[in-house]
């Protein structure tokens, strides 16, 4: 079990000719699963190739694995960067999940999957009985991600498990390339299971739509619908370590290096001016920049806790989902 190195919230793409089932199932979806429909395959095809990711954030690294251990390989990364999708207004309008119809009359369900089969987005084919057997066929050749037919009891439970399941999927396989690079160095906990569930329920319990990795500290963004960001700094043994160290060299009070040392506080000095480790600045206020440590035990231990973040690590506030979800709630109703 791995932890993508980003993810938010995204759209939901609904395609069926009948415009009216469309209205129907928008409106039963959660309120909080944003969605878009079409019931003209021609302009949804546009929609979905105009709309494509583009490859402004670092996901996709080229390194040479033919001629050196990947341990070896000297890659330059801004990692900030990737707290910083945080910040573009249409992260939301991602389409990251296909819902398609399977009988249309310009063209069927499995001919537009796979004209955009060269998209990342997930694809579910939503079927009726009659169609069962050739979504099968279409699940087993990889060109579908999943088929529910539209008979079935739960059909609308089942759906919004499903596209939960493929947006989480979505951006796993974004990461791919990223994850395998950080995790050999500060990041190993994106592929420890036991810190990617402590990460999840912090997700679940304290209702967090989003997180991006986070360079310094090492940790993790969460944002909340209402753009609310908490930060959670995750540090190791070593990493522990070295905090002291830096405090140490720069004449940290005693009290200070104990804490420290015995492992009771862990750190976030986020001064605007300052790199994020301690400064004698803070000698006085020290207290204020620390929190209790938290255990947990994985391939490593970890030892996390977490901080607000202050406004002054974004250029500008970052646009929330619950506005996006707001803002799309008039183009329901007219569609």
């Amino acid at each position: 079990m791995h932890l993508p190195v980003y993810a938010h919230p995204t759209l939901t793409v609904l395609v069926d000719d009948s415009d009216s089932f469309l209205r129907s199932l928008s409106f039963q979806l959660d309120p909080m699963l944003a969605n878009k429909t079409f019931h003209d395959t021609t302009e949804a095809l546009h929609w979905l190739r105009s709309s494509a990711p583009d490859s402004g954030v670092p996901l996709h690294v080229n390194f040479d694995m033919h001629n050196l251990p990947a341990d070896q390989c000297n890659v330059a990364l801004d990692l900030e960067r990737i707290y910083r999708i945080a910040e573009q207004r249409q992260r939301f309008a991602t389409p990251s999940v296909l819902v398609v119809d399977y009988s249309m009359p310009q063209m069927n369900g499995l001919e537009f999957c796979a004209a955009v089969a060269h998209l990342p987005c997930k694809k579910i084919l939503f079927t009726g009985a009659a169609d069962e057997k050739i979504a099968v066929s279409a699940f087993n050749r990889g060109l579908i991600d999943r088929y529910i037919k539209k008979s079935d009891d739960h059909a609308l439970d089942i759906l919004e498990m499903e596209v939960a399941a493929l947006q989480d999927s979505y951006f796993d396989h974004r990461s791919d390339t990223l994850r395998e690079m950080v995790a050999l160095h500060d990041y190993r906990f994106l592929t420890d299971p036991a810190l990617t569930e402590v990460v999840r329920e912090l997700k679940r319990t304290l209702g967090f739509v989003e997180h991006y990795i986070f360079p310094n500290p090492t940790g993790i963004l969460f944002l909340d619908q209402h753009g609310k960001a908490t930060l959670m700094v995750i540090e190791t043994e070593q990493s522990m370590y070295a905090q002291y160290e830096i405090a140490r060299d720069s004449d940290a009070p005693r009290s200070l290096l104990h804490a420290l040392l015995e492992r009771r506080v862990l750190t976030f000095f986020s001064d605007p001016f300052g790199d994020g480790m301690y400064s004698s600045g803070m000698a006085e206020n020290w207290h204020r920049y620390c929190a209790a440590p938290r255990v947990c035990q994985g391939k490593e231990t970890y030892y996390w806790a977490l901080f607000d973040l202050p406004s002054h690590y974004f250029d500008q506030r970052p646009h929330t989902y619950a506005q996006f979800v707001q803002e799309l709630q008039p183009e329901a109703v007219a569609a």
